[in-house]
């Protein structure tokens, strides 16, 4: 089973972030180009032809994220989309964040050229 096959778990709060170890393992079961950044988020850039076509990533992202019921930040630019994903509530990374970054991967596949 992939990450991407898994649905995110909605964080309700009071319950601590994943452990450095847990995150890095995690993060090495994700595609290439998933970082952590230095506020501890998972972030990736996809790059796209043009402005259209990174817009419609963005929304089949969107449509993702409000059906697993978790939220990215988006960052949408000329030809090139970042994804930075950690959850709000506690402040850091869960499970859910990684799956959340797989399936954004997944959705990027139509994408490629």
């Amino acid at each position: 089973m992939s990450l991407a096959d898994n649905a995110c778990i909605p964080c309700r709060g009071g319950v601590p972030p994943l452990e450095v170890d847990r995150a890095q393992t995690l993060l090495k079961e994700l595609g290439q180009g998933w970082s952590l950044n230095q506020a501890g988020h998972l972030e990736r850039s996809y790059t796209f032809k043009d402005f259209s076509e990174a817009l419609a990533y963005v929304n089949t992202i969107g449509a993702v994220a409000e059906s697993e019921g978790h939220h990215p930040d988006l960052y949408l630019a000329w030809g090139q989309c970042r994804v930075e994903i950690w959850t709000h509530k506690i402040k850091g990374l869960t499970e859910s964040d990684f799956y959340l970054a797989a399936k954004a991967d997944r959705a990027f596949e139509v994408f490629k050229r």
